[in-house]
């Protein structure tokens, strides 16, 4: 396939997420200041994020030029791959290009975001190509854990570029969607200039299990469960919501469905026809209530241990709906984020402290990963062929790994790029070099600020969180400048009331001594910092702590 865009002008390929970090996913292609984005997804915050909800690939560089964004590629609806796009769509309101089922996990987003009117979002199917600029973009159906994902064939004039996506390859894929090796192969008679190949399992040996496995042990472990079942999994992963609703009919047992996004999502799934079951098997609360718990079972969102995630609350005793009762079984059909460990650690551990029975990956097949293992990778790319290969999706050992992966298959060293987000990979028939980075910092989320705090900001809390605080408040009379009384002392977090009094006294001493209590006016602004450094050695001395001084003046 050919394109308008003339042979000189190269194409650059720039990462603004995804490569180094599991989420935040986020390619832009780029030929002569037109460009596409392929998925805009978040990234959950690990623990030294102290109060960041989410974390979003950095627009900077499209903020240049706001005109340079031409489209939006969506590969499927996780939300390392989709979780971002409101927050993109909503500065850039281009167009957006994706399947069906990803399309109602979109709308769902932009709905939450007041943007459902304002983007228009088009469903496209494997096999179609959707011409934007100089780019013609092909879907190809590729097997992952959730139904209608995709990757993209992107022709531009110097030849193919394959983007997979997350993929595997399932040969008995449990909604029946298959990796299309076919058409990667077609493409692969002449080479591709370019595969950026998913990374996530490339440390991995052999093949990855099928989805089918899962289907089977979810079914065992309710078939098997004498009281309630509870289950929670990603609440985009509409085929293992199908599995459960399959058994439920099998075994004769209801559900009922908790947590926000999964209500939302399996109601939209339901909707498109991706979720199948009897109207009588899906319950209401006041159904649930008087409903058998030994024919009960409960869907719920937390598989990642979020504080405020229905399993979360449920392990916690806090869910104003569920509690847990001896001979509840807790199926938990997800693998923990990277940075998510201890958080679902710790529900696991409640759960089993309430009396309930939980099932998790490491004692039972109740989960699959979504992404190829090496041998996978492998056929990859001998059917591609593709003359430069950039790994995507995954931290840095994982490109690595891709990368040595694809040396040895037999491309040359020179043509295999671990790139790191914002670096500008140019490329054309007969050339390719890392040229240019652009900026792809962290853009955290938190509450209703997008990118208003840093590094700064999270040091601090870091600081409140391990040290505490320790704050002066000196009362200065606005006319004269003199402190018109004692300094007020406070701490939260740094001491204990036993050990305080003395503590407080002398720091009191420090301010009368350096501000005076009658004889000169104060210079707060000159005096501030050296006022903080004094209390800050003051209290080290004291204590061996380091909490965080605040000196606050107030005029009166």
């Amino acid at each position: 396939m050919t394109t308008s865009s003339t042979p000189q002008e190269a194409l650059r390929v720039i990462p603004l997420g995804g490569l180094g970090d599991i989420g935040r996913n986020m390619m832009l292609y780029e030929i002569d200041n037109q460009a596409i984005a392929v998925d805009c997804g978040l990234m959950f915050p690990d623990d030294e994020h102290l109060g960041v909800d989410i974390i979003i690939p950095d627009f900077s560089y499209l903020r240049e030029d706001p005109s340079r964004l031409q489209a939006l590629f969506i590969t499927h609806g996780h939300e390392d791959h989709i979780g971002a796009a409101a927050f993109l769509l909503r500065e850039f309101p281009v167009p957006v290009f994706c399947t069906k089922l990803t399309r109602g996990l979109l709308q769902v987003k932009l709905r939450d975001h007041n943007l459902q009117d304002k983007v228009e979002v088009r469903v496209v199917e494997p096999g179609q190509t959707i011409n934007i600029g100089p780019f013609g973009v092909e879907f190809f159906s590729v097997s992952h854990s959730i139904p209608d994902s995709a990757g993209m064939i992107i022709h531009t004039p110097h030849g193919p570029v394959v983007h997979t996506g997350d993929f595997k390859i399932d040969h008995t894929p449990v909604m029946g969607q298959h990796t299309d090796l076919t058409r990667l192969a077609e493409i692969g008679r002449d080479g591709a200039l370019l595969l950026c190949a998913d990374s996530t399992y490339a440390e991995v040996e052999g093949y990855t299990p099928s989805e089918q496995r899962v289907a089977e042990r979810i079914d065992a472990a309710i078939g098997k469960a004498d009281g309630r079942v509870i289950m929670t999994t990603f609440a985009s992963l509409i085929s293992r919501v199908q599995m459960v609703l399959d058994a439920a009919v099998k075994y004769d047992k209801r559900v009922f469905v908790t947590g926000r996004s999964m209500v939302n999502n399996v109601q939209m799934a339901r909707d498109l026809g991706y979720l199948t079951a009897p109207d009588q098997v899906l319950m209401s609360i006041r159904e649930m209530r008087d409903h058998p718990t030994n024919r009960t079972i409960v869907i719920c969102t937390g598989s990642q241990g979020e504080p405020n995630a229905a399993l979360t609350r449920i392990a916690q005793g806090s869910h104003q709906h569920v509690n847990i009762q001896d001979g509840d079984t807790v199926i938990l059909s997800s693998n923990p984020v990277p940075g998510n460990e201890k958080s679902v650690s710790r529900n696991i551990n409640l759960l089993f402290e309430a009396g309930a029975n939980v099932i998790y990956n490491r004692i039972d097949d109740v989960h699959v990963r979504g992404h190829a293992a090496r041998e996978e990778l492998k056929i990859i790319h001998r059917i591609v062929r593709p003359k430069n290969f950039v790994p995507i999706h995954g931290e840095y050992r994982h490109l690595a790994l891709h990368s040595q992966l694809a040396i040895q298959l037999g491309l040359e060293p020179a043509h295999t790029f671990v790139l790191e987000d914002g670096d500008v990979l140019e490329v054309t028939a007969d050339d390719a070099d890392i040229i240019d980075e652009v900026p792809s910092n962290y853009i955290y989320v938190d509450g209703l600020g997008v990118g208003d705090i840093d590094h700064i900001v999270l040091r601090d809390r870091a600081h409140l969180a391990t040290d505490g605080m320790f704050v002066i408040v000196a009362a200065v009379d606005r006319h004269t400048q003199k402190l018109t009384g004692p300094p007020e002392v406070m701490s939260h977090g740094f001491i204990g009331l036993d050990d305080e009094d003395e503590i407080f006294e002398g720091a009191r001493q420090i301010v009368l001594k350096m501000l005076g209590a009658d004889e000169k006016s104060v210079n707060w602004r000159e005096l501030h910092e050296n006022l903080k450094d004094e209390i800050a050695r003051y209290l080290y001395n004291q204590t061996h702590r380091r909490p965080l001084v605040l000196p606050v003046m107030l005029e009166v």
